[in-house]
């Protein structure tokens, strides 16, 4: 991925096996404004600190095709709970959690050629087209059995992920479906969502050596959302006409040095977009720092040796031998990494 929120267009390269960890922490990111007998109510920081950890992997089935699974755990995590709505005072919050798994494929409709950023469409010669095309469908198995930590069903997420480069300048967009029954906690509604996202990114050193990303993610509620009140019989819900919008945007670096862009390190932190009402499920701020491994098996020349094991990168040659990628007689000494 070349965005840390917006999902990429490249694949795994066919039987290759890519995995990661991405890491996430969050400041208030489930806080409700709840009835009380009082005017106005209150507003509870139901999770007030939360750290996420994603642990990732993926298979490429062909160089187009690719399946992926995830497993998120929160780590830590307090706040809470749903004591101000029940009042029971062993209601709070676990520690940890076990969050839903989630499994899907990804297939390129218009794949990017397995060559070097300096090498697609925007440089002198481009070996590439210019932008590229991806299908996503993923869905989650509601293993949790913790708050606010899953869904009590499985969530279907369709989605298309496009990409253009031009030059050091690189943009990413994402729109989906979250479909899913809704769900009601103290008048906040969360059901189905249009899941949309954009990025912009610039190369500031060459061979993903070092490039910054600004990115943001909206989830179109279309769950109409209540309004709540307590008196002596209880709290009562009655609807509002309202919508949420759950915005964020994310500022980040991206650093790919090794193995010719296969291991990417990215980092960096974001915080909520204001769109209409006030959502439940923005957090104050967010950090983001990850690590993956993705065998791209990059080939600017095309001799079907890759880049990270071939000797002459620039010039076509032999896949065997004890230079590989070397025309015949040639050691590629001193040959360096196309730009």
């Amino acid at each position: 991925m070349r965005f840390a929120t917006v999902s990429g267009t490249e694949t795994v390269a066919a039987g290759q096996v890519g995995f990661g960890l991405v890491t996430t922490y969050l400041s208030r990111p489930v806080l409700l404004h709840v009835a009380s007998p009082g005017p106005g109510g209150s507003d509870q920081y139901v999770v007030n600190n939360q750290v996420n950890s994603n642990f990732l992997f993926a298979y490429g089935v062909t160089n187009r095709l690719e399946l992926d699974i995830a497993l998120p755990v929160t780590f830590w995590q307090t706040g809470a709970g749903t004591t101000p709505i029940t009042g029971a005072s062993g209601d709070g919050l676990p520690n940890t959690a076990i969050r839903d798994l989630r499994f899907g494929a990804a297939f390129a409709i218009i794949p990017r050629n397995r060559v070097s950023p300096e090498q697609a469409a925007g440089a002198a010669e481009p070996k590439g087209n210019a932008y590229s095309l991806t299908a996503r469908f993923v869905t989650t198995a509601p293993i949790s059995d913790a708050d606010f930590a899953g869904d009590r069903t499985a969530v279907l997420v369709p989605s298309l992920s496009a990409d253009y480069r031009i030059q050091k300048f690189f943009f990413g967009a994402e729109l989906g479906v979250r479909i899913r029954p809704v769900t009601e906690f103290a008048g906040a509604r969360v059901g189905t969502q249009l899941a949309t996202g954009l990025g912009a990114g610039y190369d500031i050193l060459a061979r993903d050596r070092l490039s910054l990303m600004l990115e943001g993610r909206a989830y179109v509620n279309f769950a109409e959302q209540h309004d709540t009140s307590q008196s002596a019989f209880g709290i009562s819900t009655t609807e509002n006409g309202k919508h949420i919008t759950p915005a964020e945007w994310f500022l980040g670096l991206r650093s790919a040095p090794i193995l010719d862009g296969d291991v990417a390190i990215f980092g960096g932190g974001g915080g909520p977009i204001p769109i209409g009402e006030a959502a439940i499920t923005v957090p104050r701020f967010r950090f983001i720092l990850g690590v993956t491994y993705a065998p791209l098996k990059r080939d600017n020349d095309g001799d079907g040796v890759p880049d990270k094991n071939d000797r002459c990168p620039t010039r076509p040659g032999v896949s065997g031998g004890e230079h590989p990628g070397c025309p015949a007689g040639e050691t590629g000494d001193g040959e360096t990494k196309p730009q």
